[in-house]
């Protein structure tokens, strides 16, 4: 491929060079932004794939439910502490042979996961299924930023978006279906027809490249070695935290301080240190940094909400994998039809503008959630899920665009690194924090409707004499058994009603960050977009 057809091409030393931005990209470079996009879609498919399908999964490999959440939080793992490694290993042995070696990888760890005969092994599975497939989402980025010209790249971001807001959203429809129709198992062959089709095209139309192994003499090691222990621990805690009751655990107490020491050792050694292994001096930019702290509250939200609610479908309402999975697919399919048009919106408005309308309605999607009831099911969710699907279409291409508008070419690939780990690391965050919300506030109404709930009051000695003669009469002949039964049943309807309003709060929750995010995006500089394309003021 020309450097005359590309914005930016990669010379024969690894250099990263500009051509003028009124060219359009080739055929050639079109094909491998969206190969380059096929790996980033089905990389964050499977952070949210099993969502739907863990109760199956946990009996299938003979693991406790609160385990179980660990088959999500390994692949996560390896996703976070690979994609700021991304930038470096792909100048050590080339970005094409990179870019192929892991998207060949990434299908063979997931198929290995269908075949995992314990917890254990799943964890190591699936955390070296998102270390291969943590390598595809900054790669596709970098690809739309390094191989279209300015004009051009809010069309490849805004694919890059459908990538990242409607895989989470489709994620828990597809492995709901799968597991319900052919098993567990088979959510872990989904990526091969795809992951064949994206090796293909990206070996015929990435540049071959010379490997530059003498880069790992003077790598970041110290960064490498302190990110790595650093984000592995702090992941830890906020998945293990709630459930040990955070820090009156003396494990997450010694895993806390692990993180918190080699991770402030890790940006201290990023700061001072000639080739830094991340960039962070990027967040100095006005546009960059705020764009990415925007990125980390949407990412709260995008990965809070694909928690959220399947937890509230199975725990209350007690529907299936499948029946959960359709619901969430009204948050996705919408965007099929919405994300390509917004760099036409993109051309005649404020990026800005666009961004903050979109935080908005998604934030009051959320509040349209905060009136749950023992009624709020399926149906009841559908406007929501739609106005949702509206306002994550509108979010995050022109973040993306803003965030990127001051970016240089030879930064590219730096930015996309941790822009991507940031927004992941949020949205990991956000779950911990969200399930904390959850089960302190289930707890708070718990006690406040056990206050009421006493056997002092008439109402609740006449509903425990009913519930007593309804078991009497259907098959507990001892008395003192049945009023047991009827007092644990008006307990069971105590606490389904104190979780339901826990999840209400936890919505409002989401809705309140979004509404962060939303007034920090109108602290960014205004940027023109040229034909669609984006510069800085």
């Amino acid at each position: 491929m020309s450097a005359t057809t590309n914005t930016i091409s990669l010379s024969s030393h690894g250099t990263v060079t500009a051509a003028p931005s009124s060219e359009r990209a080739s055929t050639t470079a079109w094909i491998a932004v969206l190969a380059g996009m096929i790996g980033a879609f089905m990389a964050i498919l499977n952070i949210q794939i099993t969502n739907a399908s863990l109760l199956d999964i946990e009996g299938g490999i003979g693991t406790g439910v609160d385990n179980g959440a660990w088959i999500s939080t390994s692949y996560l793992i390896g996703e976070i502490v690979v994609i700021p490694l991304t930038d470096y290993l792909s100048r050590v042995f080339s970005f094409r042979r990179y870019m192929l070696a892991n998207a060949i990888l990434f299908p063979i760890f997931s198929a290995a996961c269908a075949f995992a005969h314990d917890l254990g092994s799943m964890i190591v599975l699936r955390g070296l299924q998102g270390f291969a497939g943590g390598v595809l989402i900054p790669m596709a980025f970098t690809m739309v930023l390094t191989k279209l010209p300015k004009s051009q790249q809010p069309f490849g971001l805004a694919i890059f978006a459908l990538s990242v807001t409607f895989a989470p959203a489709i994620g828990p429809t597809i492995g709901g279906y799968l597991t319900e129709t052919y098993g567990w198992q088979s959510i872990f062959f989904v990526n091969t027809p795809p992951s064949i089709i994206m090796v293909v095209a990206l070996f015929l139309t990435l540049e071959k490249q010379p490997m530059q192994l003498s880069l790992l003499k003077g790598g970041d090691w110290a960064g490498i070695v302190t990110m790595a222990i650093g984000l592995s621990a702090l992941q830890t805690v906020l998945e293990e935290g709630n459930k040990d009751d955070w820090f009156q655990s003396p494990f997450i107490v010694k895993l806390a301080l692990t993180a918190a020491v080699f991770l402030i050792a890790f940006v201290a050694i990023e700061l001072t240190v000639k080739k830094p292994l991340v960039q962070l001096r990027l967040l100095k930019q006005r546009n960059f940094g705020v764009g990415v702290l925007v990125n980390v509250l949407v990412g709260v939200a995008l990965f809070g909400t694909v928690y959220i609610l399947p937890q509230y479908l199975g725990q209350v309402q007690r529907y299936n994998a499948e029946q959960i999975g359709y619901v969430l697919a009204w948050t996705g399919l919408p965007q099929l039809a919405i994300i390509p048009l917004v760099p036409l919106l993109m051309k005649r408005f404020d990026a800005r503008l666009i961004g903050f309308v979109g935080i908005s309605i998604f934030a009051a999607s959320c509040f349209m959630n905060v009136a749950l009831s023992l009624d709020s099911a399926g149906d009841q969710f559908f406007v929501p899920n739609i106005v949702r699907a509206i306002g994550q279409a509108l979010v995050l291409t022109p973040i993306t665009v803003i965030t990127t508008a001051g970016i240089a070419p030879s930064e590219a690939a730096a930015a996309s690194g941790l822009s991507n780990m940031l927004r992941n690391l949020g949205g990991a965050v956000g779950t911990a924090t969200l399930a904390t919300v959850l089960t302190k506030r289930e707890q708070f109404h718990s006690n406040i409707i056990g206050q009421s709930v006493t056997v002092y009051r008439d109402e609740v000695r006449d509903r425990i004499d009913q519930l007593t003669q309804y078991f009497l009469a259907h098959g507990v002949s001892d008395p003192a058994l049945a009023q047991a039964k009827a007092i644990a049943a008006i307990g069971a309807t105590v606490h389904r009603q104190a979780l339901i309003l826990g999840f209400s709060d936890t919505f409002a929750v989401i809705g309140i960050v979004l509404a962060l995010a939303a007034i920090a995006l109108l602290f960014t500089r205004k940027i023109a977009i040229g034909g669609g394309g984006a510069g800085a003021h």
